[in-house]
């Protein structure tokens, strides 16, 4: 009777135990839903690691790689890294990586783009299946630190692994287990002996296959959440639901007695069991090898089905950045329009934006821009050109990406886009930054050549032409440059301080300005597009401004009124500072 009460508390201690758990696991996704729903375009508070980026996020991107994608310089130049941070609501590793690879992804084909487009829409109206989604994200979770584009490499760095050692090995003990029936003391001893053996080398090869078990967990995840997505009545994903199961069928010789493999911690759970089943089992796993043997039955199983592997990361990762981009809508509190693209290749090249802004910026200063050809933009440091530059630049990215732009409207051809703007010394390669500033543009020039071969469009922004030289070759060189840039097929949005060119290329480019305001020994800067050349020269008004000696400035002021008039810097205008000053 006593046996009956304890094994009867001890089952009820464990339905304790387990109804515990299901409770709990309840309330994290009740709590996980509700925040879904309240905080739905809340800026996410996600902290990256230094390298996780460029290392790990970019994989996706890295193993896709096609022509016309953003390429590096453009993408640092545009600081899409924090644009990216600052939009990715993903709950996955397949939602992050598809994100990263589709904001370096321009798309081509306006079709594309529109069905893309549904999708976004759907998800934005339909609460209900869009948390039901994202659930299925959340479980499938991401990697511990790698890719898993990384791990499938390092599975490669295996080789061909046999399993027939295994099973000599196995039949090994077979043979000292059938021993024992002819001589106990002889097969005793012959089995120990086998079983140290096995265990010596099973602790080895145990060792080597351990860091390789981290993908196949992720690979469990996948099929586990692509067979729940693969099951869920959306229509609008119908497609998409039927090609995850498809995949998610070939890969049934992964799964089968997979837990020979995947029990206890190694299922990624992350909870060490402890139970004595799981014990047994261990040592099962010992004696015959048999998870060695099931991983190298799953490793083969992987290496024949990388590509539905690849199909299901890329369904599930584009499922995610539908829904993340509506949620990046939803939070862009100062508006966001819809990209409008011209139909024809043959049509004239234009691009018209309202009230466009940088995403990146709160409190935004609007502007206005239509062209059909380059601009060419002046004004002083500070006064909202470069930030200028890279809004639109920014937004053509975003409209041929997320189809999602922070404008009123956006309306203009489908584009390759390139920039060359926040060049730096290249200590590695010894490149100074004129060596630098000169390789970048000179790719751009190339690409708009090839571009006009495929009968494509460029856009592209350059921020100050060749500062790292003489004036006199600057501007010698830079309006050549310009002129080359001002093609049928090319719109160039180029800013500078050499108000020469303003004239020298007033025939290829329409001329912008942005302009500041000194009232009072203060300064401001409205941030307003302003047609036609910059007027003014405050340059040095800015000196006396932020407290320089007034006898500089005066003299500085001097020597500027002095070549005005001129055309020539006088050498006596420095003597004659120099006296007063003395």
């Amino acid at each position: 009777m006593e046996y009956i009460v304890f094994a009867g508390a001890m089952v009820l201690f464990l339905l304790v135990i387990m109804g515990k758990g299901y409770w709990d696991e309840k309330k994290s996704e009740k709590k996980f839903i509700n925040d879904l729903q309240q905080k739905y375009g809340v800026l996410p508070e996600r902290k990256y690691r230094a390298d996780e980026l460029d290392a790990h996020i970019s994989m996706y991107y890295k193993k896709h790689q096609t022509d016309g994608q953003l390429d590096d310089i453009t993408w640092n130049d545009l600081n899409m890294d924090e644009i990216y941070q600052k939009m990715n609501y993903s709950h996955s590793a397949a939602g992050d990586e598809y994100l990263y690879y589709c904001l370096r992804t321009p798309v081509k084909d306006a079709g594309e783009l529109e069905a893309f487009e549904k999708k976004i829409q759907y998800f934005m109206q339909n609460e209900k299946e869009r948390v039901g989604l994202q659930i299925q994200f959340a479980k499938l979770g991401r990697m511990s630190k790698y890719s898993l584009y990384e791990y499938l490499e390092y599975l490669e760095h295996l080789g061909e692994r046999k399993s027939i050692k295994y099973y000599l090995a196995v039949l090994l003990v077979i043979i000292s287990i059938i021993a024992m029936f002819f001589s106990v003391q002889f097969g005793i001893c012959m089995l120990l002996i086998v079983l140290c053996r096995n265990m010596i080398g099973y602790y080895k090869e145990q060792k080597q296959i351990e860091p390789y078990i981290t993908s196949f967990r992720y690979i469990f995840r996948l099929l586990s959440v692509t067979e729940q997505i693969g099951k869920l009545p959306v229509a609008e994903i119908e497609e998409e639901r039927k090609r995850l199961l498809e995949c998610n069928k070939a890969m049934d010789g992964f799964k089968r007695n997979s837990f020979l493999l995947m029990s206890g911690q190694r299922g990624g759970a992350g909870i060490t069991s402890s139970n004595l089943l799981e014990v047994i089992v261990d040592y099962l796993r010992m004696m015959f090898y048999l998870d060695l043997i099931k991983f190298n039955q799953m490793l083969e199983q992987v290496r024949n089905h990388v590509n539905e592997i690849d199909e299901m990361v890329t369904i599930i990762g584009k499922l995610e950045t539908a829904v993340v981009i509506g949620e990046y809508r939803a939070g862009k509190k100062n508006g966001y329009c819809v990209p409008e693209f011209v139909a024809s290749k043959e049509s004239r090249i234009c691009l018209e934006l309202q009230q466009m802004y940088h995403p990146l910026l709160r409190e935004p200063v609007k502007n206005d821009v239509k062209v059909n050809k380059g601009i060419l933009i002046t004004g002083s440091n500070a006064s909202g050109k470069s930030t200028f530059l890279r809004g639109v630049a920014v937004n053509a990215v975003l409209a041929q990406t997320i189809h999602t732009c922070t404008a009123d409207s956006y309306r203009g051809n489908i584009f390759r886009i390139y920039s060359s703007m926040s060049l730096k010394d290249d200590l590695e390669s010894g490149d100074s930054y004129y060596m630098a500033e000169v390789k970048s543009i000179r790719r751009i020039l190339q690409s708009v050549e090839q571009a006009k071969e495929k009968g494509e469009k460029v856009l592209c922004f350059v921020d100050e032409v060749l500062r790292g030289t003489n004036t006199v070759e600057r501007i010698a060189a830079s309006t050549q440059i310009l002129k080359a840039l001002a093609g049928k097929n090319v719109i160039c949005f180029a800013a500078t301080h050499d108000l020469e060119l303003t004239k020298l290329l007033n025939d290829f480019y329409e001329n912008y300005h942005f302009e500041e305001n000194i009232v009072e020994d203060d300064i401001f800067f409205p941030y307003r597009l302003q047609e036609g050349p910059a007027v003014s020269r405050n340059a040095i008004a800015l000196l006396k401004v932020l407290g320089y000696q007034e006898n500089l400035v005066k003299d500085a002021e001097s020597m500027a009124q002095n070549f005005l008039q001129s055309g020539k810097w006088s050498k006596d205008a420095v003597c004659a500072a120099i006296g007063n000053e003395i």
